[in-house]
């Protein structure tokens, strides 16, 4: 076990950057980035005085950790709205990427941090997405500049802007046309519209889910039109936000926002150092107690966060965090979050998605007493098969989650000493 030696070896290295490898790609980071990564790591860790103080493995995985967070970018890349004019901001993508959407749910942020968005529906050759872009506007009480029939996409462009103008916004939010693959028909009215939104902010939506696809969508638009930013799209489906680390390290491109759900509110602003921590499969701490912020108040926000650090977090917490986080969106997007937990091992044996797997842990959850929430070490045979049979399962899916749940603590309490070599890889 590496966290016994006081001295780092190469082999030492050597077995450890395996598994960091086998990390990365598990994440959906690309093959010569992950290559590149692990060259890095390896320089970094040859350059470390180790005290004897300091277990071999948490070093490495600490320069892991830095290494993935340089390149994630060391801060938050915020929105850039100062500008002479109205401040326009241009959003680009494939079909199916989420782009009218998160063009919806970027207004809506605007609008909680102050601002007085204006929508224009550039998308002229889905009829569809006008019509969306109008519901969504409506719903959050965003006026929307809708085509007329005859114009071109730099005609409403223009016409929009005029409209905003008119309404006082403070900023425009341009919604374009996409398709389902990069061609040259695109770009060119791409290229129009940005010639006439001279636009502060284009940003490209991507969708986690594409992998390697990813980056080469992002490779084509950074060199034909330029890009400022990345949103990226349906990361609760995406195994950790390895498809973000790619991006990045190949188009030097920053991440500004990730979408994290189907609800106008599920969008986050893009932290480097969270999804440095869940690709590595840490869990994301910050990011669980920002999500009970939202659906709790500020004192039952940090009572979570101390009792996490306390290693006191039971069964009766993650079900009450199961409860908020289904009020708010995708349970899905609570598994990762969870240091020790993943939609991978969160899985039960009949093969079933994880929305309806995380209803049967409530099921099974709700089935015991509160002291057996409290303490499930007492549970004992009986006991299971008693919960089991109170909750229409089986006593080996009770097994299934009174392990993951250990499995779950011993990470939190050695996250929260700062001993970081609980991860599987240094096990």
């Amino acid at each position: 076990m590496l966290g016994k030696k006081g001295t780092l070896s190469e082999k030492d290295i050597d077995k450890v950057l395996r598994e960091i490898r086998i990390a990365l790609l598990e994440a959906d980071v690309g093959f010569k980035v992950v290559k590149q990564i692990i060259e890095n790591i390896r320089e970094k860790c040859n350059s470390v005085e180790l005290r004897t103080s300091v277990a071999p493995s948490q070093v490495i995985l600490n320069v892991t950790s830095e290494v993935l967070t340089s390149i994630l970018g060391s801060e938050v890349s915020e929105l850039q709205l100062k500008s002479e004019s109205i401040p326009v901001i241009l959003i680009v993508g494939l079909n199916g990427s989420g782009k009218t959407t998160t063009t919806a749910k970027l207004a809506a942020h605007l609008k909680t941090n102050g601002q007085t968005p204006v929508l224009i529906a550039a998308d002229i050759h889905r009829p569809a997405a006008v019509e969306q872009l109008n519901i969504l506007g409506d719903s959050i009480e965003v006026a929307v500049y809708s085509p007329k029939i005859s114009d071109s996409a730099p005609e409403v462009v223009t016409r929009g802007i005029e409209f905003a103008t008119k309404r006082q916004a403070t900023c425009i939010l341009i919604d374009t046309a996409g398709r389902f693959q990069v061609d040259e028909d695109l770009m060119k009215e791409l290229k129009q519209i940005y010639a006439k939104a001279n636009p502060i902010e284009t940003l490209l939506v991507l969708d986690a889910m594409a992998g390697q696809d990813s980056v080469n969508v992002a490779e084509t638009f950074a060199k034909d039109i330029g890009l400022t930013g990345v949103v990226l799209t349906k990361i609760d489906g995406d195994a950790r936000g390895g498809a973000a680390l790619s991006v990045v390290y190949t188009t030097g491109v920053p991440l500004k926002f990730l979408g994290t759900g189907e609800k106008i509110n599920d969008i986050e602003i893009f932290h480097p150092d969270r999804i440095a921590s869940r690709i590595l499969g840490m869990g994301d701490i910050a990011g669980l107690s920002e999500i009970a912020g939202k659906s709790f108040s500020h004192n039952q926000a940090k009572q979570l966060e101390k009792k996490i650090k306390r290693d006191e977090f039971d069964l009766n917490d993650l079900v009450a965090q199961m409860n908020q986080i289904k009020k708010m969106g995708s349970l899905t997007g609570l598994i990762e979050k969870i240091p020790g937990l993943s939609k991978k091992n969160i899985q039960l044996p009949n093969g079933e998605d994880g929305e309806k797997n995380l209803r049967k842990i409530e099921a099974i959850v709700s089935s015991m007493t509160l002291n057996e929430r409290r303490k499930p070490g007492i549970i004992d045979g009986s006991r299971r098969r008693r919960i089991a049979k109170g909750s229409g399962t089986k006593p080996n899916d009770v097994n299934n989650l009174l392990n993951q749940f250990s499995q779950m603590k011993k990470m939190m309490k050695r996250m929260s000493k700062g001993d970081l070599k609980g991860l599987s890889m240094f096990r």
